[in-house]
């Protein structure tokens, strides 16, 4: 990473550089989900995004952008190594309640920081993650137990390693159950072909419908298609009713930067997301 874009980097994020330290990361990963919005709206108006880190650095650096899991932690895991952290890449798989399976693995990329003990975390192994979305909005140390994170309670424990060899189960107001990962480092690349099918396959998720969140302290804010959801401290949910309304909220609540948007390529993202939405609601919102 180079100077200039680690410090558009941290300009976004509004923090200055410092030593690795637990409360600086600590901080760096508030300001990241709270500034950096978990965000599909690439898949929706036809950019093909690679996982490239450093890619996914310059977008979120210079371009207002976020991402996904690939793009945000791939990012965060070069900022963090430019600031001098022993940061590690892992295999992740968010699951629903079926439980965790093998089929699912590489759908997450999940980072862990090491190197920061404290008197309650005296191994000084933190796990970190900016793309879970609605989860997680500040480190936590690789210790088995169930933390609150206003207004979630996630739980932390070791998974059997047939799957994985480690387990986050989210809070049941979340948007997902968990997520294993292994304890092995990864590649980059071991996440290219999942990243394919989540964002050109007709059968994934983000295809179909587009989805953006931002965590904060007091909760998230959620868009899935027009559906419009805050939990936490003012919670309320709404129906986005004009093309006006989602280009605002993009902006506005999300913090996305659509200047290089324009104006057929926003009426054909209202229509596509408009229509999908139609076709979510007829089906019972599944």
């Amino acid at each position: 990473m180079s100077p200039a874009v680690r410090d558009a980097y941290l300009t976004r994020l509004g923090v200055v550089a410092e030593p690795p330290s637990v409360d600086a990361l600590f901080a760096l990963h508030r300001a990241h989900v709270g500034r950096v919005a978990y965000e599909t709206l690439w898949i929706h108006l036809g950019e093909p995004w690679s996982i490239d880190p450093a890619e996914s650095t310059a977008r979120i650096a210079t371009r207002g952008r976020g991402g996904y899991c690939f793009h945000l932690n791939g990012a965060l895991s070069e900022l963090l190594r430019a600031l001098g952290y022993d940061v590690v890449r892992h295999v992740g798989g968010v699951h629903g309640p079926d439980g965790p399976s093998r089929a699912e693995m590489t759908n997450h990329l999940v980072l862990t920081v090491h190197g920061l003990p404290t008197a309650a975390n005296p191994a000084g192994d933190w796990y970190v993650d900016a793309g879970l979305g609605d989860a997680m909005y500040e480190p936590l140390p690789m210790i088995p137990g169930v933390y609150d994170q206003g207004p979630f309670r996630l739980a932390l424990h070791r998974a059997d390693g047939a799957v994985g060899d480690w387990a986050l189960v989210h809070d049941p107001a979340g948007s997902f159950t968990g997520m294993v990962w292994r304890s092995d480092p990864a590649a980059i690349d071991a996440f290219a072909p999942r990243n394919e099918w989540l964002s050109t396959s007709p059968e994934s998720g983000f295809v179909r419908y587009l989805v953006v969140q931002r965590r904060d302290a007091a909760g998230v804010d959620s868009l899935r298609g027009l559906s419009l959801r805050r939990i936490g401290s003012g919670a309320g949910e709404s129906t986005l009713g004009s093309q006006g309304e989602l280009i605002d909220v993009l902006v506005d609540r999300f913090g996305l930067d659509l200047g290089g948007v324009g104006p057929e390529a926003r009426a054909a993202l209202w229509n596509k997301v408009h229509r999908a939405h139609e076709q979510w609601e007829a089906a019972g919102r599944p």
